[in-house]
């Protein structure tokens, strides 16, 4: 026992030990943790104060407008100033219209933005219409405001104090002509310019050059500036005794056979010398034996420069041209006055010279125009097609409906929106007694084109039975029965659903046949398309028919179906 106790009690005491030791341990220990916690509780806050999540909200001015008004959408988000905000864009708050989108307000609060944004929206149908959430997107992460509804409501009427009329008929009205000063104002600029153009280079006198002043000349006259010429030329400094010889004769032959009336250029010495004579003893040149004589010395001299290539002295050669020039000064002074008759003659001559000229202007400048007329066809048909252009200029009558300014309008009621070419115009029709009984209003607008190459029908009915759903293939049933009765044979039919751009849905069916030829017993291939729409009580139909063979009814027809718009309830 004694043993035991003096155990327990070492163990005791060891125990004590250890336990004062730790004890100083921990407390030696213990500054640091302090330390440590601290930072990391201040780290903490820092990093939840940074990465505080970014806050939307939206607000909208009013929630009640009339048809036509707007109503401020605006949309606020809170962000950190490193984050990237997109606001939604375009009509995405259908089917309320945005009208503008203005730009966003951007202030800054300490470490952070507030980024504001207004849409202006409004809304041309009375009803309660619901705004729909819009997503705001934020460093990649997707942020949705709250939807509510808009109350439009329409503008009153007050049928007591103001008298109600019926709807008037559908009135001509005349087409603007506003684009056509444009075309024609095109036209006189381009005249203008081909004006310019062709009496510039045409019909402008221009400036003559020293040779056609020489030209003009009278036949004495200028050959006696010729032989001048010829005296004051290096010819014979230059040792080329050929080409001032034949330069010499062939001044004095010109000048004999445009004066003299004598064919000398195409003569030789002796022929010319001969018909020289034969004037002098007819008595029509009065020119003496010597100057002939010298004359052909003269002429002899040039051949044997010319063909044997001989070398007169250089004296020899310049007594040869003043012998000339008085050869010249002779055969004029000798020869007789020019009768009434010769004048006349010679001014008939000079009337047909210019007559000549002005007939080789005007082919000049029709030749210009037609190749300017030629070169611009050929560069429009390059850039528009060859049958494009033609139809242009021929005035191709499809092709006029599908260029010129569109209408769009509604139709009946319920009301069936659409672009066309020309105005429908309303059609009496006469119900029977059984349709009466299931058809309480009929409305039909129709339109044919001139060549009968496109024909537009809509009609639009509402029922006896309100509540009766429309029986889209009896309607199918009966318009395919009609077509029929016009004489449209071998009908392939084809169906499917159509959606409207606003996304109302409806039915569409297509498909071609022979349609008869107006005044005719041929018949052509043509296409028909029909679109019915409708709901409880009411149905709207449109139907087009059209040729294969016109390549721009096709183009009307898709336009025409790209506009159709219908309301789907009453």
């Amino acid at each position: 026992m004694i043993r035991s106790t003096k155990y327990e009690v070492r163990s005791t005491n060891v125990a004590s030990q250890c336990l004062r030791c730790e004890c100083i341990r921990q407390l030696r220990i213990a500054p640091y943790l302090l330390k440590y916690f601290a930072v990391v509780f201040f780290l903490m806050g820092f990093l939840g104060f940074s990465q505080k999540n970014p806050s939307v909200r939206s607000v909208v001015d009013t929630t009640f407008i009339k048809i036509g008004e707007q109503i401020n959408f605006t949309v606020t988000v809170e962000a950190d100033t490193t984050a990237q905000v997109i606001f939604p864009d375009g009509q995405t708050f259908s089917p309320l219209e945005t009208v503008e989108a203005y730009a966003t307000d951007t202030t800054r609060e300490k470490s952070r933005y507030i980024l504001q944004k207004i849409y202006a929206l409004t809304q041309f149908d009375s009803g309660s219409y619901k705004l729909p959430t819009q997503r705001i997107e934020i460093n990649g992460i997707g942020y949705f405001t709250d939807s509510l509804m808009v109350d439009v409501a329409t503008v009153p009427v007050d049928t007591l104090k103001q008298k109600m009329f019926d709807i008037k008929e559908l009135m001509v009205v005349e087409k603007s002509n506003s684009a056509w000063w444009k075309i024609l104002l095109g036209i006189l600029v381009g005249l203008l310019v081909l004006g310019g153009l062709l009496y510039w280079f045409i019909f402008r006198k221009k400036p003559l050059t020293e040779e056609e002043k020489v030209a003009l000349l009278p036949p004495y006259d200028r050959a006696l500036l010729e032989l001048k010429n010829l005296e004051n030329s290096k010819y014979l400094i230059q040792d080329e005794y050929k080409q001032y010889y034949t330069e010499l004769t062939n001044i004095v032959r010109s000048y004999l056979e445009e004066d003299v009336h004598v064919s000398a250029l195409e003569s030789t010495t002796d022929e010319l010398i001969a018909k020289l004579e034969m004037r002098k003893d007819a008595g029509e040149l009065k020119l003496d034996d010597d100057t002939l004589i010298q004359f052909k010395r003269i002429l002899q001299t040039a051949d044997l420069v010319k063909f044997a290539k001989s070398k007169p002295e250089t004296s020899v050669a310049e007594q040869d041209r003043k012998s000339i020039e008085q050869i010249v000064i002779k055969t004029h002074e000798a020869l007789p006055e020019p009768t009434e008759e010769e004048l006349l003659e010679q001014e008939e001559y000079r009337e047909e010279l210019e007559r000549k000229e002005r007939r080789k202007k005007w082919i000049y400048a029709s030749g210009i125009a037609a190749g300017v007329l030629v070169i611009a066809l050929v560069s429009v048909a390059a850039y528009y097609g060859p049958r494009n252009v033609w139809d242009t200029v021929t005035r191709q009558k499809t092709k006029i409906l599908l260029d010129q300014d569109w209408i769009a309008s509604s139709y009946g009621y319920p009301p069936i929106n659409l672009e066309t070419p020309e105005v429908l115009v309303r059609q009496e029709v006469k119900l029977t007694a059984e349709q009466k009984s299931t058809i309480n209003e009929l409305q039909v607008f129709a339109y044919q084109s001139p060549n009968n190459s496109i024909a537009i029908n809509t009609s639009s009915l509402s029922l006896t039975n309100l509540e009766e759903e429309p029986d889209f293939a009896k309607s199918v049933e009966n318009l395919l029965k009609d077509l029929e009765k016009k004489g449209v044979k071998n009908i392939i039919t084809k169906q499917e659903e159509f959606t409207t751009v606003r996304g109302v849905k409806g039915v569409k069916v297509f498909g071609s046949g022979k349609f008869p030829i107006p005044d005719s017993n041929e018949t052509a291939k043509g296409e028909y398309s029909i679109l019915l729409f409708g709901g409880k009580g009411f149905q709207q139909r449109i139907m087009i028919t059209w040729l294969s063979d016109d390549p721009y009814a096709q183009a009307i027809v898709d336009r025409i179906i790209q506009t159709v718009e219908v309301k789907t309830e009453v």
